[in-house]
């Protein structure tokens, strides 16, 4: 059996208790969400309100960091830990990223709000402006350098129960 690729579907769910910020006010005061993806504004300021959008486009940095690497920015069994090294903002990022990902992680991972990214300006970074196809395709068992980190590989994988 070969296979030509593999393809991963991203669906989100949960979203009755998002909140649409179409206003330039996007003053949130509420603690709800999943403990990896809390930003550190949150664990400060909720008391007396936080940007959610800013805090929308940590949580995006976190989640693109888990998608390339495979593991959450911030690791910790205890919420308390966790949300420690949250505050601090501390994370390293391997080195076989490529230059332009490591960048927007880090635009993304900005412990203060008003220093990162916003949506608009996210969409418009080089690492989603390149061209996928430009350096082809590779094994998912070796790394190449300067490998594009937003391809999903292809390889042939060999059926080995008919011999």
């Amino acid at each position: 059996m070969f296979c030509s690729s593999i393809r991963t579907k991203i669906q989100l769910e949960g979203l009755e208790e998002s909140y649409l910020l179409d206003d330039e006010d996007d003053t949130l005061c509420d603690k709800q969400g999943c403990p990896a993806y809390v930003s550190p504004e949150i664990l400060e300021n909720a008391h007396i309100g936080y940007s959610g959008k800013a805090s929308d486009q940590w949580s995006s940095g976190v989640m693109l960091f888990t998608m390339l690497i495979g593991r959450y920015p911030f690791q910790e069994s205890e919420p308390i830990t966790l949300f420690k090294k949250i505050r601090l903002g501390k994370y390293s990022i391997p080195s076989h990223l490529s230059g332009k990902a490591k960048c927007l992680i880090r635009n993304l991972l900005r412990r203060e709000a008003s220093d990162r990214l916003t949506a608009e300006e996210t969409l418009l970074h080089p690492w989603l402006k390149q061209n996928p196809s430009s350096l082809g395709i590779f094994p998912v068992t070796s790394f190449k350098e300067n490998f594009d980190d937003r391809l999903v590989p292809t390889w042939k994988s060999v059926d080995t129960s008919s011999h």
